[in-house]
């Protein structure tokens, strides 16, 4: 798919008139919502990203992130079973107390390989959520060669993500990774050849992908192509794209929000960051294929061999590979 093509696609998930509003964006426009693939679903362009949401000394300052988030027209909420020791989920739980849990599509990960492990995780991870069910659950970091052999195993994660779908637990089902594109097509392969299909993919989409053994160039188009939902992450590869100095924050997320993406999932912080966020989703519009080249042609020297995109060429972002035993 070309430029053309991807900013195409993107109009045709943007669904809230206030996407194309002009001028200065203001408190009062709402968050513009997408359509999530093919489940109906509509989703908020921005989503909150689990991992931050552990990190807060206290922990009213991450409920205070959460219901701020929601309050002001966000509604995608990413978590994990292993997000830091579990605070992540139980914040987030405490958080979606109160009405909150209505104004939300609440997604969570879990890690186990095998059927066992993954239905315990995922009822450690309802408990820990205050729910009776997920919005999304996910197979996280699907980053190793054998993970999609394994995942679809016989006694294999898949089947314990399928009955909890069945049991009402889960309403739609998809899995992450952020190392190989190359093994995130395998998955999708693995799932045709089982005649299982995902409703969402998630997957790193920024500036620096673009240049360096490429998800937007290898997945993306898959995915649009079969109607899957696009969960677009790291953004900012975990704020190191940052710090090579060629771009802002603004300008990755509005990057990545260009793409047909369902939502591109960011990490809050701070309030601060809640506003950074709801400033450019706000009255947002795709760039225009100059504005891309622009964007492009400033981080492609920085992009070379992955420098600032560690996930790829790291384990440093590889939670299961420092903690195996998450695998079960």
């Amino acid at each position: 798919m070309n430029r053309r093509e991807f900013l195409e696609a993107t109009l045709a998930l943007m669904i809230a008139p206030s996407a194309f509003a002009a001028g200065t964006p203001s408190a009062t426009q709402p968050v513009p919502r997408r359509k999530l693939g093919r489940t109906g679903e509509q989703v908020s362009c921005i989503g909150v990203g689990g991992f931050h949401i552990g990190k807060q000394k206290d922990e009213a300052e991450s409920l205070q992130i959460i219901r701020r988030a929601l309050d002001s027209g966000i509604n995608f909420l990413d978590n994990c079973w292993d997000y830091n020791d579990g605070q992540s989920e139980l914040r987030m739980g405490k958080a979606l107390q109160d009405g909150y849990r209505s104004k939300a599509f609440l997604m969570t990960k879990i890690d186990g390989r095998d059927k066992k492990t993954a239905a315990k995780q995922i009822d450690e991870s309802l408990e820990r959520l205050r729910t009776d069910h997920l919005d999304l659950l996910q197979l996280h970091e699907v980053i190793r060669d054998n993970d999609p052999d394994r995942a679809f195993a016989e006694g294999g994660a898949i089947e314990a993500m399928t009955e909890a779908r069945k049991a009402g637990k889960a309403r739609f089902l998809g899995f992450t990774g952020h190392k190989s594109p190359d093994i995130h097509l395998k998955m999708l392969e693995a799932a045709k050849q089982h005649g299982f299909r995902f409703d969402t993919v998630q997957m790193p989409l920024n500036v620096m992908d673009a240049h360096f053994d490429s998800f937007e160039k290898k997945v993306l188009p898959v995915l649009v192509r079969e109607g899957i939902g696009v969960l677009g992450m790291k953004p900012m590869g975990g704020a190191i794209i940052l710090e090579s100095k060629t771009v802002t924050a603004p300008e990755c997320l509005r990057y990545s929000l260009s793409l047909p993406t369902s939502v591109v999932i960011t990490g809050m912080d701070s309030l601060d960051r809640v506003e950074q966020a709801l400033g450019v989703a706000r009255g947002f519009k795709p760039l225009s294929e100059k504005e891309v080249g622009a964007l492009l042609a400033k981080t492609a020297k920085a992009a070379k061999e992955g420098a600032f995109e560690k996930y790829k060429v790291s384990q440093h972002f590889d939670g299961t590979v420092q903690h195996p035993e998450w695998l079960g």
